[in-house]
């Protein structure tokens, strides 16, 4: 109870709640530098834009000015469609009291000599000469004569200033303005610098996940191995006492949706300690080093958090094995923020009460070296849940909805074989929508086996425009798949056969496959058999096929393929698999097998596909009367069920078969 006690208390003062002290001075703002830009260019407005004076008309300006010989000069330029004529006054002539009120009072303008008084507008350059001569012509032979001075106006200062300075300053504005983005977060004008910082969102006392292990159906093995992690930082003397250590990290390992990144934050929830959260593709950045430092960065504040937990989802974005892509060579960043984690991870350092969790779907592709003892100690899989599993978690997403009285999450369980947690939770979601479409008050169980039929083959398209000829097609090319199903001990039994064209199908076939652990061949082949009943039912009654069994010819073409190289299932390869669980094979740049053997292989793929073909043909050619009553009530009907079979061929002879399944298996009709 002490130990206990010692170690929340430890705990509370390395995660103190102290209100952050004032700082000193004024801090740094992006906005000044905006500022300064502003107030730069206003100014270039004011001090280099020269003061052109007063308007007068050209009556006064020759009255006035140009008869009493007070004008130095007169310079003419274009401005918009009319020629601007500033007057220059003399020095001395600037002093009568006439010249007064044209003088300016701005305290940007300087009235001088050097700078025009007065302007007026002429039409054109010709004409503003004309005009001064015609002025001119009874002055004395002795007073000289002014003529325009014709020029174009541009200020050297201001041009200098708007081609030159004001682009650099734009340009360091631009700068830092993006620096400030990719250094993440809002506030204050330092975040250039923290480019290199780490994305981690912390979770503590104060921002704690409410998420817990309760929330997490199934995955008791996993969960059994993480809960250990958490005990330990709970009460780790209850473990050194014996001399054992801290497991330095572990990786979840599963397909998508199994519920890794779930598990990691029921993980957080219940460890009560802080908890760093981050993806792999957080460390990625566009400049070199980033990635590394942000790593850097992160064990740094872990180890002051410490004990804490650091949490990489996707780690494979940063963890890929090394030396595979050759296009970056040794500057790649990638490898950089690789070799920053292996060592922090495991270095001279050590990282005391920090645990590292990491998740992925692509454990193959990840670095041996992260993935020895030492760094990640335990690999935890999180499979794909069984039917045990799947009757948890769907009760887990059912209870926040409005459900019937009759629902069995059990039945719905083996109705899905092969469907991730988060396959489930879009079911039953779906299912809830199905419901409020149709304005039932409650979710019942078709509501739910039509949102499988909905997630597994699409939306039902019953406007599609289809001939009779294509539509007897489509029934026959799937009668032939019930029918061939029906008949073989081994092939998933079918539940439901629809002509209805759903998502890409044209008609599609719902099974109740068996969930096995291991599968033997003349399982395999009973499987291949079924699936190309469509195309030989459409051999045996039209005596010619089609573009139908698209997916069809994939599917037996992967199984035939997996036979022969992979599982060593073929008697002329014998006990050989080219199978490569590494992953490394992608990278080769030549096959595992010479020639031959690749002719061999092609031959015996071909004669499996095609031995199944002709043995569906067989079967159909005697049961053809039954086919062809299938598929009569099937354009009938356009969907039957297992009953509906029953009538035709009697009761299925292997009803120990599929007990537990899901319409999971498709077989689509394609165009």
């Amino acid at each position: 109870m002490n130990d206990n006690q010692n170690t929340n208390e430890k705990q509370g003062r390395r995660i103190p709640n102290i209100p952050k002290k004032p700082q000193k001075g004024s801090k740094f703002n992006i906005f000044w530098v905006y500022a300064a830009i502003i107030i730069a260019i206003i100014a270039a407005q004011f001090l280099f834009t020269t003061d052109g004076g007063k308007e007068v008309t050209y009556q006064k300006f020759e009255q006035q000015m140009l008869l009493k010989g007070d004008v130095q000069k007169v310079v003419a330029y274009k401005s918009d469609d009319l020629v601007r004529v500033e007057v220059y006054i003399k020095k001395d002539s600037l002093k009568k009291p006439i010249y007064d009120p044209y003088k300016s009072t701005s305290t940007f303008s300087v009235n001088n000599a050097a700078s025009p008084i007065v302007f007026f507008n002429a039409g054109t350059m010709d004409g503003l000469d004309k005009q001064l001569a015609d002025s001119q012509k009874d002055l004395p032979a002795n007073q000289p004569r002014i003529l325009a001075e014709k020029t174009s106006r541009s200020n050297p200062l201001a041009s200098w200033f708007l081609s030159i300075i004001l682009p650099v300053l734009l340009l360091i504005g631009f700068w830092i303005f993006m620096m400030r983005r990719m250094g993440g977060g809002a506030g204050g004008g330092g975040q250039i610098f923290s480019i290199g910082k780490s994305k981690a969102t912390l979770f503590d006392k104060e921002s704690q996940v409410n998420i817990t292990f309760n929330d997490v159906a199934g995955l008791e093995e996993a969960k059994t191995e993480v809960m250990e992690i958490v005990d330990f930082l709970k009460n780790p003397k209850k473990y050194t006492d014996l001399g054992g250590k801290i497991p330095k990290g572990a990786l979840l390992v599963g397909s998508p949706g199994t519920g890794k990144t779930l598990l990691a934050k029921a993980v957080a929830g219940e460890a009560q300690v802080p908890f760093f959260s981050l993806s792999g593709s957080d460390f990625v950045e566009m400049f070199v080093g980033v990635g590394a430092s942000r790593v850097r960065d992160l064990f740094k504040q872990a180890k002051d958090k410490s004990p804490c937990i650091i949490f990489i989802d996707e780690i494979d974005a940063i963890g890929r094995a090394r030396g595979k892509n050759g296009v970056m060579g040794g500057n790649d960043e990638r490898e950089n923020t690789l070799n920053q984690l292996l060592v922090e991870m495991d270095g001279f350092g050590t990282n005391t009460h920090v645990i590292i969790l990491a998740a992925t779907n692509r454990a193959d592709v990840l670095d041996k070296a992260l993935l020895r003892a030492g760094r990640f100690d335990r690999q935890i899989y999180v499979d794909l849940p069984d039917v045990i599993e799947r009757k948890q978690i769907f009760e887990v997403h059912i209870t926040p909805l409005k459900k019937s009285e009759e629902l069995d999450t059990e039945f719905l369980a083996k109705q899905t074989p092969g469907f991730s947690g988060a396959d489930i939770a879009n079911v039953c979601n779906e299912a809830a929508l199905i419901a409020a479409r149709k304005n039932k008050s409650a979710v019942d169980k078709q509501d739910f086996l039509d949102a499988v039929d909905r997630i597994v083959g699409g939306l039902e398209k019953k406007n599609k425009i289809i001939t009779p000829s294509e539509k007897r097609a489509i029934a026959i090319h799937e009668a032939g798949h019930a029918t061939v199903s029906w008949l073989l001990e081994h092939a998933a039994p079918l539940v439901k056969v629809t002509i209805v064209p759903r998502g890409q199908s044209l008609g599609a076939a719902w099974y109740l496959p068996e969930e096995r652990l291991i599968v033997r061949p003349h399982q395999m082949l009973d499987e291949m058999c079924a699936t190309m009943g469509g195309r030989a039912a459409e051999k045996v009654m039209f005596d010619t096929i089609s573009t139908g069994a698209l997916s069809d010819l994939e599917k037996v073409n992967k199984q035939a393929r997996a036979m022969v190289t992979i599982y060593g299932l073929n008697d002329k390869l014998g006990n050989i698999t080219y199978y490569d669980s590494s992953g490394q094979n992608e990278y080769n740049f030549s096959k595992p097998y010479s020639e031959d053997t690749a002719l061999t292989i092609d031959k015996e793929i071909s004669a499996l596909i095609e031995g199944q073909y002709q043995r569906a043909i067989q079967l159909l050619e005697e049961n053809k009367d039954k086919l062809i009553q299938l598929a009569d009530i099937l354009i009938e009907k356009e969907v039957l069920f297992k009953d509906d079979l029953e009538v035709i061929f009697g009761k299925r002879l292997f009803e120990n078969q599929g007990e537990s399944g899901t319409p999971g298996h498709i077989t689509p009709v394609e165009a």
